[in-house]
């Protein structure tokens, strides 16, 4: 079993920064240091989209972004706190929905419940 916790959504002005965290917690917690994690969004209305993906430590830790947000978003791990990060700079309205972290293991995806962030115009 894998309960993963995002945290650092919020409100924030266009052309401002946030950082958000992923976390793993219970006994699986270094998973979020060994294992692929992606992050998505899904806004009203919208489908749920990947917005950046860091892969296991195994295959490299290599990263991949939609193109929306390259350039502007930055995913990254640090495996001493058992965190992924996304580095959301230069924010536009558009970048408002929920944010998830989600990641593969033992044949099951799991999910994080999600932090909000809003860009104001």
């Amino acid at each position: 079993q894998v309960q993963l916790v995002e945290s650092g959504g919020g409100l924030v002005r266009a052309g401002g920064s946030l950082t958000l965290s992923c976390a793993a917690s219970g006994s699986t917690t270094s998973v979020t240091s060994v294992n692929a994690i992606g992050w998505y969004r899904q806004a009203p209305g919208k489908q749920r989209e990947l917005v950046a993906k860091i892969s296991s430590i195994s295959s490299g830790g290599s990263t991949n972004y939609a193109d929306s947000v390259k350039g502007r978003f930055t995913i990254s791990r640090d495996n001493a706190k058992n965190t992924v990060y996304l580095q959301m700079n230069s924010l536009k309205p558009e970048d408002t929905a929920v944010y998830y972290c989600n990641t593969l293991y033992g044949g099951r995806w799991y999910w994080g419940q999600g932090t909000q962030v809003t860009v104001s115009s």
